[in-house]
């Protein structure tokens, strides 16, 4: 096969994909030239090859980004970490928008795919309907008839022919029902995939253009100081690391326990993501959204452990189902003990309207459930105890069972989905608590993410 350079202009590179010849790795520069936001009227070839270098030329960004900030810091070192930034947000975007439009087209493929199996099966059924009601009639017929009939015997057997016949038809369309209806599922299952997926790359799509425009201001600001204005630029350096220390230093509040510096708290999650994968700032997103309904609710302490009773914190009333008798209660006094806590002085969930409370700590963990995690998290941890209380084995709880949840990968609608889970057990479109929860973690989770951006940033 012959290999030549075909990159000077998308059609170019359009016709070198189509006549079968290679294409030889492409500079920085070039990427850049292909990879354009300008996509109305491109063939899905063009589009293709558009992608593929919007994709490549944000990975290039990324390195361009992680090479200047090992960087010492200058304004000019500073505005190229910017043009970094905003040339990566550029490039997903242009990326998404197409992967964003594939799907569009998609989900309408399949909607009409499944409008038309519903048609097939409809069709099915009213034919169905037909045979069963001719099956009736042949129903009817008693041996008397049969013999007192004008028929002679042959147009009897002829008629038991078209019985076997009907009934035969029966079968097959109840069978293709049943092929029908689960390639109808199939079908759905693909759908229900491609619209998450269109979430997800909107989701990007919002969050690049905030880093664009978060930049943009900062560039245009950084680009006002001249190099005579040395002292400016380290006045505004001297500005950006306090802002970053009163970040480190704010209080992270916990539910049920004492609140820990926002910088211990990061470092925790931070080390508690590189075993499981999932984003640190949706870890501390869902330990603030329970601190906060904590604050709400209040706690409650065990008080008669053979009927699960206890007493609220906050009112002092006495409240039954405090935590499960027989499933938590065993459990709960047995690693009290390991903890050396007094059970019934230690705070755990009040009862809502329905079910039980018992749930432990800053993760909600009921004891049943935090006995599963404890040898999980003595591994990441390197404790001999796993505390429900202490911070660290709260923060890795939180990580390991959100990574059981499906929010690894850090997509917007499987970070979602797992924190409705982690409240409810359900996906979001099945709860709306748990809809309302998923999304206010999911909100924490963009401001928690934007102070760790300005960390990450110095």
């Amino acid at each position: 096969m012959h290999r030549f350079s075909c990159w000077r202009e998308i059609f170019v590179v359009t016709a070198c994909l189509a006549l079968g010849f290679g294409v030889v790795a492409i500079s920085d520069a070039q990427v850049s030239i292909v990879c354009t936001d300008n996509i109305a009227g491109k063939s899905d070839a063009e589009l293709t090859i558009i992608l593929q270098a919007c994709e490549a030329d944000a990975v290039n960004q990324q390195k361009v980004l992680e090479q200047k900030k090992s960087e010492s810091a200058s304004i000019s070192r500073d505005i190229a970490i910017l043009n970094a930034q905003i040339k990566e947000a550029k490039s997903s975007i242009s990326a998404k928008t197409i992967v964003i439009n594939r799907l569009v087209q998609d989900i309408g493929t399949k909607n009409k795919t499944i409008g038309t199996l519903a048609e097939r099966i409809e069709r099915n059924i009213e034919t169905i309907s037909l045979l069963l009601r001719k099956t009736a009639e042949y129903d009817t017929y008693s041996v008397a008839e049969v013999l007192l009939s004008n028929k002679d015997l042959s147009s009897f057997f002829k008629d038991v022919d078209d019985f076997a016949m009907i009934n035969s038809s029966l079968s097959a369309l109840l069978d293709d029902i049943k092929d029908t209806k689960q390639q109808t599922e199939d079908e759905r299952n693909t759908l229900d995939k491609k619209r998450r997926q269109e979430i997800d790359a909107r989701a990007v799509v919002d969050q690049k253009k905030k880093v664009i425009e978060s930049s943009e201001k900062e560039k245009q600001r950084l680009l006002s100081l001249s190099k005579q204005q040395e002292k400016e630029y380290a006045k505004a350096l001297a500005e950006k690391q306090a802002r970053a220390a009163k970040i480190r230093s704010a209080l992270f509040n916990l539910r049920d326990t004492s609140a820990i510096e926002f910088g211990d708290a990061l470092a925790y999650a931070n080390e508690a993501s590189k075993s499981t994968g999932v984003r640190p700032a949706l870890i501390l997103a869902i330990l603030t959204q329970e601190s906060n309904l904590g604050k709400n609710v209040g706690g409650c302490y065990l008080r008669e452990s053979p009927v699960g009773s206890g007493v609220s914190k906050k009112t002092g009333n006495i409240l039954s189902n405090v935590m499960h008798p027989t499933r938590d209660v065993p459990v709960f006094i047995s690693f009290m003990g390991d903890l050396s806590r007094d059970p019934y002085n230690t705070l755990v969930s009040c009862p809502q309207s329905i079910g039980y409370g018992g749930a432990m700590g800053p993760s909600q963990f009921i004891a049943s459930t935090w006995k599963l995690f404890i040898n999980r998290i003595r591994s990441i941890t390197g404790r001999s105890v796993a505390d429900p209380w202490n911070p660290q084995d709260a923060i890795t709880a939180t990580s390991l069972y959100l990574g059981d949840l499906g929010a690894t990968g850090g997509s917007y609608s499987g970070e979602r989905n797992a924190a409705c889970k982690y409240y409810s057990g359900k996906i979001c479109s099945r709860s709306t608590l748990a809809t309302s929860y998923g999304n206010s973690v999911m909100r924490l989770a963009g401001t928690i993410q934007a102070n760790i951006d300005i960390l990450q940033g110095i």
